[in-house]
């Protein structure tokens, strides 16, 4: 083992603090405290070592994607411990150089190169998602886990009540959602709470899949699906909704998708952006965008703030759901394993298992970085108004939203 390495290692456990270990190509291995480990990173070749000192934290998850390393024992507290130590902050000038090429390859600035990155991630089927995602609403985003709630379902039917209220639906007002993935949102709001909605979406496979559910639904009078890109505007409604849309929209398109969301709402409206940022101004984590999100960006609250200003919408609202995070990634997560044998038989040559490797750590490392004390990742919830709003277009409290 090149002492270098060991010096990283040493340096890692250290500041980690727990009890792990680590076994190298040659048989030696090394651990961090007295002790039972709570896990144990095992280098099955040289070259693995060797792309860990190399590329760091990236390195090591791409040698674990392609099974040249593994991980035994509690695979969340492998990268609990990772960030405590802040293996993945240290600054590697190769890691930001991939990360430049894929914005420059692999941007959304075009509708089309959008399409084909949304397609990557959610074109994998409705099948796929079924499995592990909530049975009744299908909401691939952060749920709502107020005191005494039990399960990821009712979780997720919280947070889509919680985005009505907010929203201050009324019978009969039109709405579009901006990327409405498997459409749970906008059945929970045509059938709670009378809307006639318009649900926006740039995957063809969830597209599809939505139209001939609304159909199944008999609700083809009050649900448009549309497919389109949230740059190509057709209308103006009473009110906006994203849910999970503005990380996606790309480093350099948050001007634009934010103005498409000043263009769908009527003067004096209301709207709503649920989206991650980061604290602070910084590149979003490479093997996400590489394996997992292509063209992604995530951008910084203030970021976000400051284009909504620019477009004339006023601020009215914005709460943090970090915490509320942790527990649904850590529900997708176990719901993913538990089911793994089951989504592999849909596709045995697509889900394989350097795509279970990658999507367990996607899953895993997110559950840990939103519940980690230290994270600069958050989830933000923003209520706006198309120009200032008045007493009588939004409530004085939040009193409202709890009655």
């Amino acid at each position: 083992m090149p002492g270098t390495l060991e010096d990283l290692i040493r340096s890692l456990g250290a500041a980690a603090g727990e009890c792990f270990r680590v076994r190298f190509a040659d048989g030696s291995d090394w651990q961090s405290t007295e002790g039972a480990p709570l896990f144990t990173i095992a280098f099955n070749s040289r070259a693995a070592e060797r792309r860990a000192l190399l590329l760091g934290h990236t390195g090591l998850l791409e040698s674990y994607f392609e099974g040249s390393a593994d991980v035994e024992g509690d695979f969340a507290a492998a990268f609990r411990v990772g960030m405590q130590s802040r293996f993945d902050r240290r600054p590697n000038w190769l890691v930001w150089a991939r990360n430049q090429w894929h914005e420059l390859t692999r941007s959304n600035r075009t509708i089309a190169q959008a399409k084909v990155n949304a397609r990557f991630h959610y074109g994998l089927g409705a099948d796929f998602y079924r499995h592990w995602l909530d049975q009744d609403l299908m909401m691939y985003t952060c749920a709502y886990w107020k005191e005494g709630t039990g399960t990821l379902e009712e979780a997720q039917r919280n947070k889509v009540e919680h985005v009505c209220r907010k929203l201050r639906l009324q019978p009969g007002e039109s709405v579009v959602d901006i990327g409405t993935g498997f459409g749970g949102f906008m059945f929970h709001a045509v059938e709670h709470h009378g809307i006639h909605g318009s649900a926006l979406n740039t995957t063809t496979e969830q597209v599809e899949w939505l139209k001939s559910e609304v159909a199944r639904r008999g609700l083809a009078e009050r649900i448009r699906v549309r497919e389109a890109d949230f740059r190509e505007v057709d209308q103006e409604y009473d009110k906006v909704v994203s849910i999970g849309v503005l990380e996606h929209a790309g480093r350099d398109q948050l001007a634009e998708v934010i103005k498409a969301h000043a263009d769908f709402l009527k003067p004096g409206g209301l709207g709503m952006l649920h989206f991650i940022g980061h604290v602070g101004t910084r590149d979003t984590e490479y093997y996400i965008r590489k394996y997992v999100f292509p063209g992604g960006w995530i951008p910084s609250l203030a970021e976000a703030i400051s284009k909504m200003e620019r477009c004339g919408l006023e601020i009215v609202d914005v709460e943090n759901l970090r915490r509320h995070y942790a527990p649904t990634l850590n529900a997708w997560a176990e719901r993913f394993d538990g089911s793994w044998e089951k989504i592999r038989a849909l596709d045995p040559g697509k889900f394989d298992e350097r795509f279970r490797r990658v999507w367990r750590t996607y899953l895993y490392s997110c559950a840990e970085m939103f519940g980690s004390p230290a994270g600069r990742t958050h989830l933000f919830q923003i209520v706006f108004s198309k120009g200032n709003t008045t007493a009588a277009g939004y409530p004085m409290s939040r009193r409202f939203l709890y009655e």
